[in-house]
């Protein structure tokens, strides 16, 4: 089942997520307001904010998941038919690297 039917199951359970505690301020066009307004109106247990919030976090993780894999030269490790794998050269490692990185910042802001 993909991310975003699961994200539409727990809000029909009313099950809540991991509370937000970073901000930032998107603009959104009107007509996706309208959309997000209207999410609220159909999962009642949901704020504006909640829903975006949980809407961006598994379109990230969705981006993550589309992040081709470009295979280099230097083999990683052998999958189960002794086959080898080969290093990702593309733009998961680096986006992983980062996102590494900025987690580490903002958990020693918090401490």
């Amino acid at each position: 089942m993909n991310r975003m039917k699961q994200l539409i199951k727990a809000w029909e359970a009313d099950s809540r997520s991991e509370p937000a505690v970073n901000e930032i301020t998107v603009k959104l066009t009107s007509r996706d307001y309208a959309r997000v307004r209207a999410l609220a109106e159909v999962f009642p247990g949901r704020t504006e904010a909640q829903l975006v919030g949980e809407l961006l976090s598994t379109a990230l993780d969705e981006v993550e998941e589309a992040l081709p894999y470009v295979p280099g030269k230097k083999v990683v490790a052998e999958d189960e038919f002794g086959d080898p794998i080969y290093e990702d050269v593309g733009l998961t490692p680096r986006f992983e690297e980062l996102a590494r990185k900025y987690a580490s910042m903002l958990k020693q802001q918090k401490t």
